[in-house]
């Protein structure tokens, strides 16, 4: 066999393992609704009537998110631990995933998050009490 009889064949495996993973994603139901998944693709001036690529966008957005928040976990986890006096407390290890976390697995992956340095849930939040008009 020739080097192009080869590749000829390659290419035809590969358009019969796209055309059967395209199938499947018809029977497929993604984590993102394809109407949210429509609604960002209009909104950045994209249109396509076919259903199985709206799925493949929100099945590569699935991946993404899974991974951002699968590196945010480690980074959660590498992170030192606040000492506790408290036994109770000690005992109970759940994990805090803090927007530092987020926005170093973001990172990198090319997102840079700008968040405030301070945020607060009312604009009378921080100041005097004698000047608030709650």
């Amino acid at each position: 066999m020739n080097h192009g009889q080869q590749s000829g064949e390659a290419k035809h495996e590969d358009d019969a393992a796209l055309t059967e993973f395209l199938a499947s994603l018809m029977d497929y139901t993604p984590t993102i609704p394809d109407d949210l998944v429509e609604h960002y693709l209009a909104k950045s001036g994209f249109q396509c009537p076919d259903v199985r690529l709206i799925r493949l966008v929100a099945v590569a957005t699935q991946k993404f998110v899974a991974d951002v928040a699968s590196d945010a976990l480690q980074h959660c986890k590498a992170r030192p631990a606040p000492f506790v006096k408290d036994k109770k407390q000690q005992k109970d290890k759940r994990l805090i995933l803090t927007m530092e976390d987020l926005s170093k697995a973001l990172r990198e992956y090319g997102v840079n998050v700008k968040h405030p340095e301070y945020f607060a849930d009312s604009p009378s939040t921080g100041m005097d009490p004698a000047t608030r008009e709650e």
